[in-house]
C-alpha cells in the first residue's frame, strides 16, 4: 500500500477481515497521506453502513461525486465504502458500472468483514487485502503504549489475559482494558476475566475435576452453584473445557466420543435450548467418558 501511494498509483481496494484489525484506520491513513487537510473533504467521500447506501445513493451522490473531475488538481478522488457487506445486491450491482466508468478520476475502497457477501463482479475489479487477526507480538507493544500514556496499572498476567480474550481484535482489547481499569483500578488476570464475565482457568479446572471425579448429583450441584455465583454462561464454560479436553491425556477413542458429544451440546445451545438440561447432558458425557477410561484400564 505504501508503494501504491508513493508512486501515486492506487488501485481500487477491497480490504476484508475480522473487526478491530485496522482496515478503516489503514485507508484513512492513506487518505491523510494522499490529500492535504483542506482538500480532504472535497476529495474523499466516506460512507458507513449506518449511512444510507441503497441503490439510489449509488446512482445519486456516489455517481455525481465520482463523475466530477477535480479542476486545477491532478490525482484522483477517493470513495470509501465501509461495511460494504451490508450493501444490498442491487446497490453492489449498480456500483460495478460506476467503478468501471470513472476509474480515471476516482478510486474506490470497499471495506468488509466477510468477503463472501461481496459480489464476485466487484471482487474482480479490486485489489484484495486480507487483514488477519492481530498477533500478540503486534498487540502487546500497542497496549503497553496506551498503558504508559494513560498510567494504568497492568500486571503481566493481566496483559496476557487481554490478548487471549480479544482474539486478535485490537478494538476489543482496548475496550476490555478500559472497562477493567475503571471497574477494578488494577488490571490483573482475575479482574479481566471477572469484568468480561469469562470463566477463570481455575474455575474450569475445578469444573473438569468435579465432572470426572464426583458423582453426578454432587457435580451438578457444585457447577450450578458456581454458575450462579459467578454468572457464567454454559456456552463459555463449554468453549474453555474444549481446550482442556485437548490437553488432558485421554485415550484417543474416548476423546473422540467426548468431543462429538460436546459438539452436539454446543449445537443445541446455539439453537436456544435449556441450559439446565444441557449442563446435565455435559456432566453425563464426562461421566460416561470416565467409566469408559476405567473399563479400558
Amino acid at each position: 500500500v505504501q508503494r501504491f501511494i508513493s508512486e501515486d498509483r492506487l488501485p481500487h481496494l477491497l480490504l476484508y477481515g475480522p473487526p478491530g484489525t485496522g482496515k478503516t484506520s489503514t485507508i484513512l491513513a492513506c487518505a491523510r497521506q494522499l490529500y492535504r487537510e483542506r482538500e480532504f473533504s472535497s476529495m474523499v467521500l466516506e460512507l458507513n453502513a449506518s449511512d444510507d447506501r441503497g441503490i439510489d445513493i449509488v446512482r445519486g451522490p456516489i455517481l455525481s461525486f465520482a463523475s466530477t473531475r477535480t479542476i486545477f488538481k491532478k490525482g484522483f478522488k477517493l470513495v470509501i465504502l465501509d461495511e460494504a457487506d451490508a450493501m444490498t445486491q442491487d446497490a453492489q450491482n449498480a456500483l460495478r458500472r460506476v467503478i468501471e466508468k470513472f476509474t480515471e478520476n476516482t478510486r474506490f475502497c470497499l471495506i468488509c468483514n466477510y468477503l463472501s457477501k461481496i459480489i464476485p463482479a466487484l471482487q474482480s475489479r479490486c485489489t484484495r487485502f486480507r487483514f488477519g487477526p492481530l498477533t500478540p507480538e503486534l498487540m502487546v507493544p500497542r497496549l503497553q503504549h496506551v498503558v504508559q500514556e494513560e498510567g494504568v496499572d497492568v500486571s503481566e498476567d493481566g496483559m496476557k489475559a487481554l490478548v487471549t480474550l480479544s482474539n486478535g481484535d485490537m478494538r476489543r482489547a482496548l475496550n476490555i482494558l478500559q472497562s477493567t481499569s475503571m471497574a477494578f483500578g488494577k488490571v490483573t488476570e482475575e479482574n479481566v476475566y471477572t469484568c468480561t464475565g469469562h470463566p477463570l482457568k481455575s474455575d474450569i479446572a475445578n469444573i473438569l475435576d468435579w465432572m470426572l471425579n464426583q458423582d453426578f448429583s454432587t457435580a451438578y450441584r457444585k457447577i450450578t452453584e458456581l454458575k450462579m455465583l459467578k454468572g457464567l454462561a454454559l456456552q463459555d464454560i463449554l468453549t474453555e473445557i474444549h481446550l482442556f479436553v485437548h490437553r488432558v491425556d485421554f485415550p484417543p477413542s474416548v476423546r473422540i466420543q467426548l468431543l462429538i458429544k460436546m459438539a452436539d451440546i454446543e449445537y443445541r445451545l446455539a439453537a436456544g435450548t435449556s441450559e439446565k438440561v444441557q449442563l446435565s447432558s455435559l456432566i453425563a458425557a464426562f461421566q460416561v467418558t470416565r467409566d469408559l477410561i476405567v473399563a479400558e484400564a
